[in-house]
């Protein structure tokens, strides 16, 4: 059996093919450019494997994802130049007779690390998937079923207390200035320093300030929801930056609530390389194709 995966960032694309062990076969990567030419090498890739059963899409956003809603299948207000209101769904369903999920990046990713844990530690109810890169977002998934109904969750846009230290920025989102979004994504190493963040040490100042944020965005997500792991994914989380943000989150929870060992807690994906998104689509197009066939 093979499975399809398209991984839709606003940077770039990654489509692959795997098994019904959800074990990558084939795989490409491609920049995002225009909808038409992008979504067109997506389609491309997978007429080459005519035993394709099914695909699911994980995309950047904001997405439709209602199916009783006229835009389903769209991206929607996107500040991606030439993107808003691109129909990705129906573009590939036209090219391709096969059942397609839809959902956001986020969405995909986190269903690829509700998988694992389940496979590591037997059950798990509710996790929580940030990714932190270009952009900022999170996903749930809760008892198997994501998350969001009217729409799908806009994490990266709650706001937040200001680190002290940190009080003249004004942040990058274009919406909101200095929303989760605007404050700790990637491109806000630039803004603030004129260096990308992969050239500060981890002992500059400024991750300590991006720690104080991810911190209260792992907060509000621990007492709204209340899950039993909060994964944090993207190019810019690491290791030794989680452990300025599981401090963060103590000093911030004063023991408060209970969630026992931070380390098990607050943790990098268990997927390697980013791999999430890939891994969930598998799953997830295996989930639309059974019930496709049970309709």
């Amino acid at each position: 059996m093979l499975l399809g995966s398209i991984e839709a960032g606003g940077t770039k694309f990654v489509c692959a093919v795997g098994d019904e062990n959800y074990q990558v076969k084939e795989q490409i990567q491609y920049p995002t450019t225009s909808p038409k030419e992008t979504i067109q090498k997506s389609i491309d890739f997978f007429k080459n494997f005519p035993g394709l059963q099914a695909i699911s899409i994980a995309s950047f956003g904001p997405i439709e994802i209602r199916r009783d809603n006229a835009k389903y299948g769209y991206v929607t207000d996107t500040p991606k130049i030439g993107w808003p209101n691109t129909n990705f769904l129906g573009m590939l369903k036209a090219a391709l007779d096969l059942p397609i999920y839809w959902t956001s990046d986020v969405n995909g990713s986190v269903y690829g690390e509700y998988i694992l844990a389940q496979s590591a530690k037997k059950t798990i109810s509710a996790l929580t998937y940030y990714t932190i890169g270009t952009g900022v977002g999170a996903g749930t998934v809760l008892n198997g079923s994501f998350i969001g109904t009217l729409g799908h969750p806009e994490v990266g846009h709650v706001r937040l207390k200001r680190h002290p230290d940190d009080l003249n920025f004004k942040g990058i989102c274009p919406y909101h200035g200095d929303c989760l979004e605007g404050l700790v994504a990637g491109p806000t190493f630039e803004a603030r320093t004129g260096k990308k963040g992969k050239d500060i040490p981890l002992t500059d100042h400024v991750w300590d300030i991006m720690a104080y944020y991810v911190a209260q965005a792992a907060l509000q997500t621990t007492l709204h929801i209340r899950p039993e792991k909060i994964v944090f994914g993207g190019g810019v989380v690491s290791e030794p930056f989680l452990k300025k943000v599981r401090h963060e989150f103590a000093a911030l929870m004063n023991d408060y609530q209970d969630v026992g060992n931070l380390q098990d807690y607050i943790t990098m994906p268990l997927a390697p390389n980013n791999g999430s998104a890939t891994l969930g689509n598998f799953a997830l197009a295996y989930r639309e194709m059974t019930q496709s066939k049970n309709n």
